[in-house]
């Protein structure tokens, strides 16, 4: 199983998540797209789904807690708990032996970010 796990803020647009997930390695082979619970319904992410053919997995916050990441922002770790969300919800939506095949990459409008991880979806 392939995830990209995407990070965002409010004002996020589609073109910007697009161009995160493309920098993170493209759409070709995900099983889905995950993001933390509270950010699952943003339409631009929705309609990034629907372009792409994914399903969107909600991973809770106090699942992306404690992940450790390679990449980290002192904002989103004091907010979820984790140095990056795009890597946590990866590789928690990836299964429990998931690992990073494509570390955090940021928008170059810095509102979205995209990792990918590979795991056994168990």
């Amino acid at each position: 199983m392939k995830v990209a796990g995407l990070g965002f803020r409010k004002d996020v647009t589609l073109a910007s998540l697009r161009e995160a997930l493309l920098a993170a390695g493209g759409p070709e082979g995900l099983t889905a797209i995950a993001t933390a619970s509270d950010k699952a319904d943003t339409e631009p992410l929705r309609e990034l789904a629907r372009e792409c053919g994914l399903p969107i997995k909600a991973v809770p916050a106090d699942r992306l807690a404690g992940i450790a990441t390679p990449t980290r922002s002192d904002l989103v770790m004091e907010k979820f708990g984790t140095g990056s969300v795009a890597e946590a919800a990866a590789l928690a939506a990836a299964g429990s032996r998931a690992r990073l095949i494509a570390t955090r990459v940021v928008s170059q409008d810095r509102t979205a970010t995209a990792a990918i991880a590979e795991g056994d979806g168990a």
